[in-house]
């Protein structure tokens, strides 16, 4: 009896629970069916909406910046060149890489001797035209002296001649003391021309001598000026590069010893296009003296110098583009000739423009402004200039309104967003009150005796403390753990 009653507790138990699976089965059935044939529910469209940083619009007068590149050189440099060869016997401390010289030092000495020797030949055959000179002077002083005695004795010759032939005319004479008379008369005007012709000699010979006297004085001048070459002197204060010479070195006639440079007079030129040179125009078309500045950039050491635009090149240059421009440096410390640096010129200001973001401009030169229900509307501008990360922009009914500054590809006119504003005012500083010395105790006391603060949280609590003013938040807090 006991295993039939439990054989049919066992059967009631297992149709119930296959009766519960098949109600069960039929319930998701009939669900899975109604779901399918439910007509579809459209959910009403949400508008999305976007958060952007505005700024508003305000006109100011700003003086735009132009960047370029350029190279630092002297205005002052010399070649040291030798015009005469020779050894080297003798070279100044200084002159080496870099040495510093001062002005009219002597730098470099050549062996002099044979450049000696050549001024005193020079001199000597100087003498000896000067004794040629005194002996022509001489010559034609004579040459002269026997002209005019000569000239004398043919007058007397012929007025002997004259004589005779009066004689004859009246029948004193004879015909052969006459013709004896003429050709004694011939014989001197002979002679006359004959002293001519020496004295024509005598006045060449003075100007050969003169002419040779010049030449020896070229050519002892020349001397000089050879022995003077033979020592290189330095024209100015100066440093020294492209030193190539060593004591003893045989050098050539107009060898490069090495460049004197003036590190005092320091300029940059540098390469901008043609549109930034026309903005460094003033109305007449000429360059303005603009202040530039000068940047190395050296790792935790950047040097700079403050100068003035001084001129340009006088032509583009040959596969060049824009314009060459020379700027004055003035108190270049630590920058030397040959330095690639960073010019910043600061242009004319401009007035009435706004400065945003480089970000809110974009390619279509328009700007996004907040317009009526936070929607977006597209005003185009006039970019003026990008100064790095902002650009100064001029439009139509700009001023006053609000610029998104950070312009995304999701962004457009009509899409509603909410605008993040700027704070207005910076954080006020913490008020700061004056403790007595009793409640300055009492705190420092309850402080130093809580043993839940951390360390580092107590060392400045307890600093804040022994200052003369105390914030006053660090107060309130502090006493109302104290409960007083």
């Amino acid at each position: 009896m006991r295993f039939l009653r439990q054989s049919l507790a066992g059967l009631f138990f297992t149709a119930l629970a296959v009766g519960l699976l098949a109600y069960a089965g039929q319930m998701v059935f009939l669900a899975v069916e109604a779901y399918l044939n439910e007509d579809p529910r459209q959910r009403p469209a949400r508008e999305r909406e976007f958060s952007v940083h505005v700024v508003t619009a305000s006109l100011s007068e700003e003086h735009p910046e132009l960047v370029a590149y350029g190279r630092v050189q002297s205005r002052r440099r010399l070649e040291l060149r030798v015009p005469v060869g020779g050894r080297v016997v003798s070279l100044s401390e200084a002159f080496v890489e870099g040495g510093s010289v001062a002005a009219d030092e002597v730098l470099v000495e050549l062996d002099p001797a044979d450049a000696r020797a050549t001024l005193s030949s020079a001199i000597a055959d100087q003498m000896d035209a000067v004794a040629e000179a005194r002996d022509a002077n001489r010559a034609l002083s004579l040459a002269r002296d026997e002209l005019a005695a000569a000239m004398e004795q043919a007058e007397l010759r012929t007025r002997a001649f004259q004589r005779q032939s009066d004689l004859q005319s009246r029948g004193v004479g004879t015909a052969a003391a006459v013709e004896e008379a003429e050709l004694i008369a011939a014989q001197a005007r002979q002679s006359v021309i004959t002293r001519r012709q020496a004295l024509s000699q005598a006045e060449a010979r003075v100007d050969q001598a003169a002419t040779r006297q010049s030449r020896a004085e070229i050519d002892v001048d020349i001397a000089r000026r050879d022995l003077a070459d033979m020592t290189v002197v330095a024209e100015f204060a100066g440093t020294l590069e492209q030193v190539s010479l060593v004591k003893g070195r045989l050098v050539s006639a107009n060898e490069k010893l090495a460049d004197l440079v003036d590190p005092s007079q320091l300029e940059v030129a540098f390469r901008v296009s043609t549109v930034q040179y026309a903005r460094l125009l003033d109305e007449n078309g000429r360059l303005q003296p603009l202040p530039v500045t000068a940047r190395l950039d050296a790792t935790g050491a950047d040097l700079e110098a403050q100068g003035v635009i001084s001129r340009d090149s006088g032509a583009a240059g040959g596969g060049q583009s824009g314009r060459l421009i020379y700027a004055r440096l003035d108190r270049a410390t630590g920058i030397k000739p040959n330095d690639f640096v960073t010019v910043t010129v600061q242009e004319p200001a401009i007035n009435g423009v706004v400065r945003v973001a480089a970000s809110a401009y974009g390619s279509d030169g328009a700007v996004l402004v907040l317009g009526e229900d936070s929607r977006l509307e597209v005003l185009k501008v006039e970019l003026l200039r990008r100064q790095g990360d902002d650009v100064l922009i001029r439009g139509a009914g700009l001023v006053g309104r609000e610029i998104v500054t950070g312009r995304t590809p999701l962004l457009g006119a009509g899409i509603r967003v909410t605008p993040l504003r700027p704070e207005a005012a910076a954080p006020a500083a913490p008020e700061l009150i004056e403790l007595s010395a009793d409640r300055r105790a009492r705190l420092v006391s309850f402080v130093e005796g809580n043993s839940r603060m951390p360390d580092a949280a107590k060392k400045q609590m307890l600093g804040q403390l022994e200052q003369t003013q105390v914030p006053a938040a660090l107060v309130d807090r502090i006493e109302s753990r104290m409960g007083g």
